[in-house]
């Protein structure tokens, strides 16, 4: 959201970031747009999402917009009240299929309601878009509402030469949440002779720390904790592997097209991937990760694959540099800014 936030203002317009404050937040750094957090009783659960929106409708109603920005269903009840009442446009900018996200597995009732709010919000949209091109044709056909496509990709920074690697690091970035093959890599690190670093937090903060605690590994796996976005960008560039598996559960994560992905590409990093349709689509054309199955064996397999063969990493080192010119936020922005430019 930094990003586009950015990107927008960069284009002429005066863009507000609203969020909340959580236990553990950093503090804000200074930016070229304007920010705003809330303080919140609750953390989680339905009484958070209903504190969040009566917070942020009652900041809306008092802040007028031209244009309110909805980002997933758990912000866009609140910028659709703000928009019939203050006859503002509303936009809808999909991140995930989030109905279908593995947290509401098996929670009918929790889905029903956010699959209701969907139904009865997205259509006020004047404009909607999501992250990537097989999910906005899901989203399409699931709300009867055009989507665009914008791709959260990084900056390219043009460059004719290929980085060298000094250390076998395995590389995982993002949230720490289920699904998302974490188990798996730290048990296969006991046999993998590379050094595995978990930049993030999440719900499995605490369960993975324990994990790796409990099979002896403190020294093959290290937890960078939560990472500035701005520092990011140099911890990718010393990875060797870049780690982006997925299990299967949940539609939101087979439509998912993560901003590691990408990440990873620009630094040229040959990368695990899951396999799912938007990465084989990609992948089929460029060549920039190895696909695989989640579980423990087949992660091994591949990662002591690009371990050891020199030439198939090179060529994916390769193939990242390419892939680069075309996957970039110089070309995606101006996706971004003729959505807006149009309203």
């Amino acid at each position: 959201m930094r990003r586009h936030a950015s990107i927008l203002v960069d284009a002429g317009f005066e863009v507000w970031l609203v969020g909340r404050n959580k236990t553990g937040s950093i503090p804000l750094n200074e930016s070229k747009f304007k920010q705003v957090r809330f303080h919140c009783f609750f953390e989680r659960g339905k009484l958070f999402y209903l504190e969040f929106n009566i917070r942020l409708l009652l900041f809306l109603l008092f802040n007028k917009a031209y244009v309110n920005g909805a980002v997933d269903l758990d912000t866009i009840l609140a910028n659709t009240l703000a928009a019939i009442i203050r006859r503002q446009k509303l936009v809808f900018d999909s991140h995930e299929y989030f109905t279908e996200v593995p947290e509401l597995s098996g929670r009918n009732m929790s889905k029903a309601i956010w699959n209701g709010i969907g139904k009865l919000c997205i259509p006020f949209s004047v404009k909607a878009y999501t992250v990537a091109p097989q999910l906005a044709k899901v989203l399409e056909k699931e709300y009867s509402k055009p989507f665009d496509c914008v791709m959260n990709v990084p900056l390219l920074v043009q460059t004719e030469t290929i980085s060298e690697k000094s250390e076998k690091i395995i590389l995982y970035q993002g949230a720490l949440n289920k699904g998302r093959c974490l188990e798996q890599i730290i048990r296969a690190m006991k046999n993998l002779d590379a050094i595995l670093w978990i930049a993030g937090e999440g719900d499995l903060s605490l369960p993975l720390r324990a994990l790796v605690k409990q099979e002896g590994l403190e020294a093959k796996a290290v937890f960078l904790g939560f990472v500035e976005p701005t520092d990011l960008p140099e911890i990718t560039s010393k990875a060797y592997i870049g780690y982006n598996v997925l299990e299967p559960d949940g539609l939101s994560y087979q439509y998912s097209l993560a901003n590691k992905f990408f990440d990873y590409m620009h630094a040229q990093v040959p990368q695990l991937g899951p396999t799912f349709i938007e990465y084989e689509q990609i992948n089929n054309k460029y060549e920039v990760a190895l696909l695989c199955k989640h579980s423990e064996e087949a992660i091994f397999e591949t990662v002591n694959k690009l371990l050891s063969d020199n030439g198939l990493y090179k060529r994916l080192q390769n193939n990242c540099l390419k892939a680069s010119q075309v996957y970039n936020l110089q070309l995606e922005s101006n996706k971004l800014i003729s959505i807006y430019y149009s309203l």
